[in-house]
C-alpha cells in the first residue's frame, strides 16, 4: 500500500472559549506528524492536572467522543491510529472543557505501582555495612526507620509536581535518577524561572553521614529537616505547608497511600517529612566496580592496572590522601566538616554564613563519592565541570585558606610545612586517579524500578 492511499489523521486542538483563563501558564499541546501507518502521537502537558477530551469525526460536523483523559502530574502521552477504511479522512480535536472537570487519579490509574510494596526497608548490604566506621554513620534515628509502605509513599511525594507552587517542579527535577540524583546544570531552576544558589547535591547513600546534617552549609540538623525546606524555598518550591497539607489531602490516591504507611489518611507535614527521608535513605549504591572487587578479594583482582593505581593513590596518605576525608567503603568523612580550599576569601562562605563564625567560613559538607561520575558539575558552586578539573585542583589548585582543613596542608617537619600540599602527580596517576572514581558507579540505581517517576504519563 502506497503511502498516499494510507488513512489520514488531522487534528485539531479546540477549546471552549472561556477555557483560556482556566488553564494554568505552562499548558501546551504538541502533535506529531501521522507516521506512514497512519500513527500520530499527541503530547500534553498541563501543570493543572485537567480532565480532557479526544473527539474523533470524520467529516468534521459529527463529532464522537474517542477517549476522556486525566492529566497525572502534568504530562500526558497519547498515540492514536486512523481507524476505518483506506478512503476515511479522520479527523481529532483535543478538547478542553472546564465544566467537564469530573475526573479524579485514583491511585490505580495515577499511579503505576507495584501490587506489592517494593522492598525498601531491606536492602542488601556489604559486610561492612554493618560495621564500624560505616555503622556509626547511619543517620537514620530510631523514630523514623525505613519501611516499605512509607518509602513508597516518599517516592510519590519525590516525583510528585504538587510539591510546588505552580505545579511545575517536584524533588526530582533538582535530583535526576540518572544523574546519581542530582541536577546536570551547575544551579538549579525553580518553579518561576529562578536559580538555586548552590549546585544539587547528589543523594546516593545520603543514609550514611556521621554529622547527620544536610545541605552544603549544614543548616538542617536532620534529614527530616532537610526534605521540608526546599519545598518552603521562595526560589525552588514555593509553598507552604499548610498548603501542601490542603493540596495533598484533595488528592484521592494519597488516601491510601498514607494509610499504608502511618495507618491513617491523615495528611501531615510530620507524615510527608518522615516519609521523603525513608525514600531518600533507600537510594543505596552497592553494585559497583569498587563492591564486586572487595566482595572478591583484598586485591581487587577486577580492577585495571590503572584503577588499582589509582585506588594506591587514593588511599595513601603520602600521595593523593584522598581518604582523609573520604573515608571508609562509603567515602564519606568522619566527624568534621572541611575547608578545601577553593578560594579565598569565600564568595560563600558556607557553614560559616549559618554560625557567623569566622571559624566556620568555607565549610561545607563533604557528600559520599559514591556514583561521583554521574553527579557533574562538581563542588558546592559547581565550578568544575569533570572529574579530570577536581583532580587538577587538589594536584595543583588548592588555595591557601586560614580554616583549610588539615589533609591539605604540609604536615609539620616537611618543606613548606604548613601551605596548601601540591601532589604533583603525574599525567599517569592522575588518570589512573580518575579511572578508581568511576570504580565507584553504580549504574543500575540509575534504572532501578523502585527509584523511578511512578506516575501514569499513558503511553
Amino acid at each position: 500500500m502506497s503511502r498516499s492511499s494510507l488513512p489520514k489523521i488531522l487534528f485539531c486542538l479546540c477549546a471552549v472559549l472561556p477555557a483560556y483563563a482556566e488553564l494554568p501558564f505552562g499548558t501546551e499541546v504538541r502533535i506529531e506528524r501521522p507516521d506512514a501507518q497512519g500513527t500520530a502521537r499527541l503530547e500534553l502537558r498541563n501543570p493543572g492536572n485537567h480532565t480532557w477530551v479526544i473527539q474523533g469525526s470524520n467529516d468534521l460536523s459529527g463529532w464522537t467522543t474517542v477517549e476522556t483523559l486525566k492529566v497525572h502530574n502534568g504530562f500526558l502521552s497519547r498515540t492514536l491510529s486512523a481507524p476505518g477504511s483506506t478512503a476515511a479522512r479522520t479527523y481529532y480535536r483535543f478538547l478542553f472543557d472546564p465544566a467537564a472537570q469530573n475526573l479524579t487519579s485514583t491511585l490505580s490509574g495515577g499511579l503505576r505501582l507495584p501490587e506489592l510494596p517494593a522492598n525498601y526497608a531491606n536492602p542488601t548490604l556489604p559486610p561492612g555495612f554493618s560495621q564500624p566506621p560505616i555503622s556509626g554513620q547511619d543517620n537514620t534515628p530510631v523514630a523514623n526507620p525505613v519501611t516499605d509502605a512509607a518509602a513508597t509513599l516518599g517516592r510519590v511525594l519525590f516525583f510528585d509536581k504538587r510539591l510546588s507552587r505552580n505545579q511545575t517542579v517536584s524533588c526530582s527535577s533538582c535530583h535526576r535518577p540518572q544523574n546519581g540524583f542530582s541536577d546536570p546544570a551547575q544551579f538549579s531552576v525553580g518553579f518561576e524561572g529562578g536559580l538555586t544558589d548552590r549546585n544539587s547535591m547528589g543523594l546516593t547513600n545520603a543514609r550514611w553521614y556521621q554529622r547527620r546534617a544536610f545541605f552544603w552549609d549544614e543548616r538542617a540538623a536532620t534529614l527530616e529537616d532537610q526534605v521540608l525546606q526546599p519545598i518552603q524555598n521562595a526560589v525552588e518550591m514555593g509553598m507552604t505547608l499548610p498548603d501542601l497539607v490542603t493540596r495533598l489531602s484533595a488528592e484521592p490516591y494519597y488516601g491510601p497511600l498514607f494509610t499504608q504507611a502511618f495507618g491513617s489518611a491523615t495528611v501531615s507535614s510530620d507524615r510527608i517529612s518522615r516519609a521523603l527521608a525513608q525514600f531518600v535513605r533507600s537510594i543505596i549504591a552497592t553494585q559497583s566496580k569498587f563492591d564486586l572487587g572487595r566482595a572478591a578479594n583484598p586485591q581487587f583482582s577486577n580492577f585495571t592496572a590503572e584503577e588499582n593505581l589509582g585506588r594506591t593513590i587514593f588511599t595513601t596518605p603520602t600521595l593523593g590522601n584522598c581518604s582523609a576525608c573520604h573515608g571508609s567503603d562509603n567515602f564519606v568523612p568522619g566527624p568534621n566538616v572541611n575547608n578545601n580550599g577553593l578560594e579565598n576569601p569565600y564568595v560563600d562562605k558556607g557553614r560559616g554564613e549559618v554560625t557567623g563564625l569566622a571559624a566556620d567560613e568555607g565549610l561545607f559538607k563533604v557528600p559520599s563519592l559514591r556514583n561521583i561520575e554521574l553527579t557533574a558539575p562538581y563542588m558546592h558552586d559547581g565550578r568544575f565541570a569533570t572529574l579530570e578539573q577536581v583532580v587538577e585542583f587538589y594536584n595543583s589548585g588548592v588555595v591557601n585558606h586560614p580554616n583549610l582543613s588539615p589533609p591539605l596542608r604540609n604536615p609539620p617537619g616537611t618543606p613548606n610545612a604548613g601551605q596548601p600540599r601540591r601532589l604533583n602527580l603525574t599525567q599517569e596517576q592522575k588518570a589512573a586517579l580518575v579511572a578508581f572514581l568511576k570504580t565507584l558507579t553504580d549504574r543500575a540505581i540509575t534504572t532501578d524500578a523502585r527509584f523511578q517517576d511512578p506516575f501514569n504519563y499513558g503511553n
